[in-house]
């Protein structure tokens, strides 16, 4: 089921209603219908825009209170170490050098820093995307307090993960916040709460972000459905998420 998570980049995540499912993750939709085995979730009002999950994969539901837009990211300020580029401007250049979905590098972004260049974690991660420094290093990123240095190294990385796990973008996010190690440790997401909340919360961003333009064509995601055989209903965005990391 993770995989089929990172196949719903529309979902509506301001909906009141939300499925949880088994593998500890969730789904807000505006309204659901039972079809033999299977639930359909509708992700948006006008019931364009769902997805099939096997009814065993549904614990149950819950209400949920209107969620608050997702924050912009902050400007660079005027004393940052970084030149003239704002932050939107170096996110776009990194999606197309990397081949990495622009969206899904700021809703990284904005779990991981708020969009604070010089944030720095209990743990020592630096920068808008947090990178430990190790991890920087091996990226060759010389100073992670650079918004342009840390969100190609970022991005990069993301893309190491994506074709690490055949572009399944929930395993991706745990190994990046958690470590490639633990992923394969548990054989998924581990069970850390930090991790799962991780895992969600960038989710829930991004496809908020994607629900804030006109859905696109829907087309199934390559590559999306291997790990459990099960069909889901996806856009181009999502598509190209995976895509790009399998060529």
């Amino acid at each position: 089921m993770a995989a089929l998570l990172s196949a719903l980049p529309v979902t509506q995540a301001f909906a009141a209603d939300v499925a949880d499912l088994r593998n500890g993750f969730a789904i807000p939709h505006h309204a659901r219908e039972v079809r033999e085995q299977l639930v359909r979730l509708y992700l948006d009002e006008q019931r364009t825009t769902f997805v099939d999950i096997p009814a065993a994969e549904i614990t149950g539901y819950h209400w949920e209170a209107d969620a608050v837009a997702p924050k912009p990211l902050l400007p660079l300020s005027a004393d940052s170490t970084t030149p003239v580029k704002d932050t939107q401007q170096i996110v776009a250049e990194a999606s197309e050098v990397h081949g990495v979905d622009a969206d899904f590098i700021r809703s990284v972004i904005r779990q991981e820093s708020g969009g604070n260049p010089k944030a720095v974690s209990r743990t020592g991660a630096r920068g808008l995307m947090q990178l430990m420094p190790g991890t920087a290093q091996q990226l060759g990123v010389k100073d992670s307090f650079s918004p342009e240095q840390n969100v190609h190294g970022g991005a990069e990385y993301l893309r190491v993960l994506l074709e690490r796990y055949h572009g399944d973008a929930v395993l991706a996010l745990a190994a990046y916040n958690a470590g490639p190690q633990a992923v394969e440790r548990y054989h998924g997401v581990p069970p850390y709460r930090e991790t799962r909340q991780y895992v969600r919360r960038v989710v829930h961003d991004y496809n908020r972000s994607k629900s804030a333009v006109a859905p696109a064509a829907l087309a199934p995601a390559k590559g999306a459905t291997k790990a459990t055989g099960t069909q889901a209903t996806t856009t181009a965005d999502t598509a190209r998420l995976t895509a790009s990391t399998s060529n």
